[in-house]
């Protein structure tokens, strides 16, 4: 494949949002210019970590122009437009090319599922109904639908399906999706603490919730395994881990929207059902920041 939709550290979004439960766009544009002065390499906007199961469509699709007008072509903006209905995945799809996006990410139906060959057709559907590059998203631990690697090998023949977030948690399930799809189809680590055993399988980076906080680290471990250097990368790894970890502490978002209201961001609290850390979790999280000199930073 010629063209990646980009290598490196795409960072998954939060959406911050205000006390009164709308988005809050101020410091959606403060963020964003973080993340492109910090060197993330590319913008996941509405995906698992922006919240998009409970922004409404309207939410959605003003979230998603919004950061493409802002960052205006610095560098790449992927829109999450999943969802369990093909329809209404394909209508968030075109909103998503209207608003200017570089490319799409698509998750797996969830709660419904499907067969494989149901997600064939479903993803095929999709894809057909752009003009963009889509990334399937494969995260089996939030929907009960995994993407088998010969299920893969023949998604990529679609001329739109140029990539994957491989979040199965599975190596050895990334290894023979390398095998079989070879360059018709980029990875990207959807698990921050896999990052860099995938990219020793030739993934091209990851999709990131850790880069939030830290764009510029997530940015350097992944340009260290780009340039084949596996061992500083994994110094570096290694060295952010318990940071990495402690993200998932609760159902994400929660912990990196906590975190990042300490950095210093006004990202608020997430959406309902999810509700704010309880207390000791809420002081962990505190102090793992403390030890990585991350409070107040904003």
């Amino acid at each position: 494949m010629a063209d990646h939709i980009f290598t490196g550290s795409g960072v998954a979004l939060i959406t911050p949002i205000s006390s009164d439960g709308t988005v809050n766009f101020k410091v959606l544009e403060e963020l964003l210019e973080f993340h492109i002065s910090n060197g993330t390499d590319a913008i996941i906007a509405c995906g698992t970590t922006g919240e998009a199961a409970t922004l409404t469509e309207k939410e959605h699709c003003d979230v998603l122009a919004f950061v493409a007008e802002k960052v205006n072509g610095r560098i790449p903006v992927i829109a999450g437009t999943g969802s369990n209905d093909t329809k209404t995945a394909v209508m968030l799809s075109k909103a998503a090319q209207r608003s200017g996006a570089d490319a799409l990410l698509t998750v797996t139906p969830y709660y419904n599922k499907t067969s494989q060959a149901g997600l064939i057709k479903h993803f095929n559907v999709i894809a057909d109904s752009v003009d963009l590059p889509v990334i399937l998203y494969n995260v089996p631990s939030r929907t009960g639908c995994n993407i088998k690697p010969k299920t893969y090998a023949e998604l990529c023949k679609h001329p739109n399906i140029r990539a994957a977030k491989e979040a199965s948690g599975d190596i050895s399930q990334v290894a023979l999706i390398r095998s079989l799809c070879g360059d018709k189809l980029d990875i990207y680590s959807g698990n921050d603490d896999q990052t860099v055993p995938f990219m020793s399988l030739g993934a091209l980076g990851v999709i990131s919730v850790f880069a939030n906080i830290c764009p510029k680290e997530m940015h350097e471990i992944c340009q260290l395994c780009l340039d084949n250097n596996f061992a500083e990368a994994q110094k570096l790894h290694f060295h952010y881990l318990e940071l990495m970890n402690i993200m998932f502490s609760d159902v994400n978002p929660i912990p990196i929207k906590t975190a990042m209201n300490l950095y210093g961001f006004d990202a608020g609290e997430c959406k309902l059902p999810l509700v704010p850390m309880s207390v000791a979790g809420y002081h962990d999280l505190k102090d793992c920041l403390a030890k990585y000199d991350l409070l107040n930073k904003v």
